[in-house]
């Protein structure tokens, strides 16, 4: 079973908070109110000697714990997801309108222009709202 983040840090804030330069397995299963074995099983992902060893300490756990937590919170930094509303999209009538207000310099298309994250996806959106039409057009002259 892997570790996660924050069962990791119960069980430091647990070991850290315990009196006692020792710490067995069942003074620390008193310590959080959870079975020694299930304690043992979930730090060996740490140490695999536990297991085996009664007599372990598990203040030794500590810096291999909070080096885990380190690299799990770096690791775990998400890139914010960019949302564009119609409300957005409402102030383009169409994609050709987009790239004359965003493009053009005075009539003229001006290519060191860059667009940046939120203007591509407003574009993508845009795009995919025409072809939808030009679909639904294609579909009903094909009825008739």
């Amino acid at each position: 079973m892997k570790m996660n983040k924050t069962r990791a840090k119960k069980y430091l804030s647990a070991i850290k908070s315990a009196k006692g330069k020792n710490l067995s397995g069942e003074a620390l299963a008193r310590h959080m109110g959870i079975y020694p074995d299930v304690i043992r099983e979930e730090l060996s992902y740490f140490e695999p000697i536990i297991t085996m060893d009664m007599d372990y300490n598990f203040r030794d756990l500590v810096p291999a714990i909070e080096e885990y937590i380190l690299a799990e919170e770096n690791k775990s930094v998400k890139k914010e997801r960019i949302v564009i509303r119609k409300s957005e999209l409402d102030q383009y009538s169409s994609v050709s309108d987009f790239i004359y207000q965003k493009l053009t310099i005075g009539g003229l298309v001006d290519r060191g222009i860059e667009l940046s994250e939120v203007d591509l996806k407003a574009l993508k959106k845009l795009v995919n709202e025409e072809l939808m039409k030009f679909e639904k057009k294609n579909k009903k002259s094909k009825k008739r």
